[in-house]
């Protein structure tokens, strides 16, 4: 059962809206037609563990969004954000309204 979204969607429009947090992306869903989609680019370090005593680091671009904006998301789309071309690897919609798509440079 999906959690209840502590924003509304209005909230979440006024956050991920370009003028405030976020910025504009081209999302195109495999097979269909570009569309504009606002939200917040992140393209921090992350830890991963390789099965030894040290840990490395990977970039992991992602890109936090609206669920309601990228519903029929899947693996192998494509955005472009800062007109950086990446490709879908994993979608994960947080049960909130938030939907954090994990990227992979093109």
């Amino acid at each position: 059962m999906p959690r209840p979204a502590v924003e509304s969607a209005t909230d979440l429009s006024e956050f991920f809206d370009a003028d405030e947090f976020g910025l504009a992306a081209s999302y195109t869903v495999t097979g269909g037609s570009a569309a504009t989609v606002n939200g917040v680019f992140d393209e921090g370090h992350v830890a991963v563990d390789v099965g030894g005593q040290v840990q490395v680091t990977n970039v992991a671009p992602q890109f936090q969004c609206a669920t309601s904006d990228v519903s029929s998301a899947d693996k192998g789309d494509a955005i472009t954000v800062n007109s950086v071309a990446y490709t879908v690897v994993e979608v994960h919609p947080d049960g909130t309204g938030v939907t954090t798509l994990i990227l992979e440079r093109n």
